[in-house]
């Protein structure tokens, strides 16, 4: 068996350690072929690599510069299936139907085998996805939701693990939106310590990208870097699949599916050419000089404090003195210091300019001219501002933006340490929009729909949407504003406490509160539910005790951590693996069985839950690992709560025609999204 290690070399692709094993060109028509290849130089017999190895190639790949090649094969391999399927099986959506009925529900191993049949054969055809529309955030306007089918679900994800690991290493440091290990906050860090002295912000908004996305330039910069027709008609046909909406077919001439898994990283492809550009060409144009000119008025008055304390007229000095702290000690507008600085975050741009005006509506100017002709996309006109970093804020991923001016504040070396720092603040727009669900014509009240919850559930469910907020705000300059919108929910939630068991909110106080010592060594009043558990700690929920300090080291939990358990085979792929059926031991057809929620499994009125249930409670777990057998005759295929209900089926009255849910629009008279009618 021929190995290739070290460096490439010639028409080596591989390399730098990697162990690669050679394989035989394919006779076969379009891929039809085993698992199992042979070498040039001997007849042994190829083992088919782990995900983890094939990634790891394809990212090495991306990293050298080099092209990818024969990337469909790569398809066939059903370790990528399982690696995807152990991810997105865990999302809230997997068990929301697309156009058919189809859900996470009774994934097995046969359903990847035929899936990859169906690929070798280059038969495989995209289904269009159920469209619905959801509440766009800060707007009357509804953002079109596209809702694949589960087959196309667990494709896209192995197509984007593919895609990722070949065009991450190579894109632009700039770039923060939709990666592993980045996120927003890593993109304002990126504004707050580099971007000292910026005079103009240049807010950047691309106009339905999402929707006018052009399939000819993305399928031309994918073709410039992947060398594989197959590979490259599979993405095409998943871009032009078209959508339903209320039963009516539509074609996609452009854009991605919204909803899809493979569109951020399309997107990011797609705009990463835009990132070179303003990375490769705008920012060395609009760079001059190592740093500004110092002011000769600042140096004159300088010298002459020091003068006038040298010769004892400590007066006359202290007057100056605060002329001097006046005075900037560098020539703002110097001309010969330039510089040019660009974040983006999906659509979302903000370029930072230390520069004059026109110069800095002349950088807008080509950024929209290159969208246009290279992109074929447009800037909103509403959304893409020219602000002045002083006297005006940017906006930018939910934060304000501005530059700070304090002659007066100094450090401990007698240095002006705010003037020209950016600094983040939290927009006074956002504690009255989080709070408009707890207030009732500005007064805090209760709220009747979670009467039926549990106490456990209600404190959990205030903590859970404050502590979001004070978490994605953390680096805020005016983060303690937040306690306004504390006082409110936890009225609120006193409230909502109160009217579900007829008490007054002081003996609600009484009754959950409690004290609770942070780890900045504070003590904080709380209000604590506890559940108690036969031989385990009880169960808690709390609200409260969130220390409303500013942290600049603050992070959310980005996909990193959870990228690294995806990376190796997870708890549910070994146990579907397993190949055992956790209630009868068979070993015949296994499949998985899926849930929603864990809650999903206590039935009110139910005497003696059945044996798949008890199972599955006892483990927490939403899923359960069965064969054919006990999955089709148990109860939770009987329509009973705990899975999707079965929908009312539709048919064309074809022999043989697929019987699909029929959609439904949120807010249009339906019953909301992931649901069937």
């Amino acid at each position: 068996m021929s190995v290739i290690a070290g460096s490439p070399t010639g028409r080596e692709p591989y390399g730098d350690g990697v162990p690669i094993v050679v394989r035989a060109r394919e006779n076969l028509a379009h891929g039809e072929g085993g698992q199992e290849v042979r070498s040039r130089t001997c007849g042994e017999v190829r083992e088919m690599r782990d995900a983890k190895t094939i990634l790891g190639i394809i990212r090495t790949r991306g990293r050298q510069g080099l092209p990818l090649e024969d990337v469909y094969r790569q398809l066939y391999n059903p370790e990528l299936y399982l690696l995807a399927y152990g991810k997105i099986a865990q999302n809230k959506g997997a068990m929301t139907p697309g156009l058919t009925a189809e859900t996470a529900d009774g994934m097995n191993l046969a359903k990847v085998q035929a899936l990859i049949e169906t690929l070798r054969q280059e038969r495989y055809r995209w289904r269009p996805v159920r469209r619905l529309y959801v509440e766009k955030k800060n707007s009357t306007k509804k953002r079109p939701l596209g809702l694949p089918t589960w087959s196309d679900k667990v494709l896209q994800e192995v197509i984007r693990l593919i895609l990722e690991a070949y065009y991450e290493p190579q894109f632009s440091d700039l770039s923060f939106g939709f990666r592993p290990g980045l996120g927003c906050h890593d993109a304002l860090k990126s504004i707050y310590y580099a971007w000292r002295g910026t005079i103009w912000f240049i807010e950047g908004d691309i106009s339905s990208f999402f929707d006018k996305l052009d399939h000819q330039v993305l399928l031309s910069t994918l073709r410039e870097k992947i060398h594989d027709s197959r590979f490259i008609r599979l993405i095409e046909n998943l871009l032009r699949a078209g959508y339903l909406e209320e039963w009516r077919f539509f074609e996609t001439l452009s854009g991605s599916p919204q909803g899809g898994i493979v569109s951020p990283i399309l997107a990011n492809i797609y705009l990463d050419r835009l990132d070179h550009f303003v990375e490769n060409t705008l920012i060395p144009e609009f760079t001059r000089g190592t740093e500004r000119a110092h002011n000769p008025a600042y140096n004159c008055l300088t010298a002459r404090v020091s003068t006038l304390r040298r010769r004892g007229r400590h007066n006359e000095a202290k007057v100056l003195a605060r002329v001097v702290r006046a005075t900037p000690s560098k020539i703002s507008d110097d001309p010969t210091y330039r510089r040019l600085r660009y974040v983006r975050y999906a659509d979302d741009l903000l370029l930072g300019y230390i520069g004059t005006r026109s110069e800095a509506e002349e950088i807008k100017e080509r950024i929209g001219v290159f969208l246009r002709d290279e992109l074929k996309l447009e800037l909103s006109e509403s959304k893409t501002l020219l602000t002045h970093a002083t006297t005006e804020v940017a906006h930018f991923l939910g934060y304000q933006i501005r530059m700070e001016r304090d002659d007066q504040k100094r450090n401990s070396q007698g240095n002006r340490t705010l003037n020209a720092q950016p600094t983040l603040e939290l927009p006074k727009t956002v504690i009255k929009s989080k709070s408009r669900l707890y207030t009732r014509r500005g007064i805090p009240t209760h709220r009747k729909e979670l009467f039926n919850d549990h106490d456990f559930s209600i404190v959990a469910h205030y903590q859970s949407v404050y502590r979001g907020v004070v978490n994605y705000y953390r680096m805020a300059l005016n983060l303690r504003d937040l306690g306004h919108l504390k006082w409110i929910m936890e009225t609120s939630l006193t409230k909502t406490l109160a009217a579900k068991h007829s008490l007054s909110v002081r003996k609600v106080m009484a009754k959950f509160g409690s004290r609770y010592a942070a780890n900045n060594g504070k003590t904080y009043k709380v209000l604590r539910v506890e559940v108690p558990r036969d031989g385990k700690p009880p169960l808690v929920a709390q609200w409260g005790g969130i220390p409303l300090e500013r942290d600049m080291t603050a992070r959310l939990k980005d996909d990193n951590i959870l990228e690294r358990r995806w990376n190796r085979r997870n708890e549910l792929v070994k146990r579907l693996l397993a190949d055992t059926c956790e209630l009868c031991g068979s070993q015949d057809d296994i499949e998985v069985h899926h849930i929603r929620r864990l809650r999903d499994l206590r039935q009110p009125g139910r005497r003696e839950p059945p044996r798949w249930v008890q199972v599955m409670a006892a483990r927490q777990r939403k899923t359960l690992v069965l064969c054919h057998t006990c999955h089709m005759s148990g109860p939770h295929h009987a329509g009973t709560r705990g899975t999707v209900k079965r929908p009312r089926r539709r048919t064309s009255g074809e022999p043989g025609a697929v019987k699909a849910a029929s959609p439904v629009r949120r807010g249009v008279g339906g019953k909301g999204a992931g649901q069937v009618a």
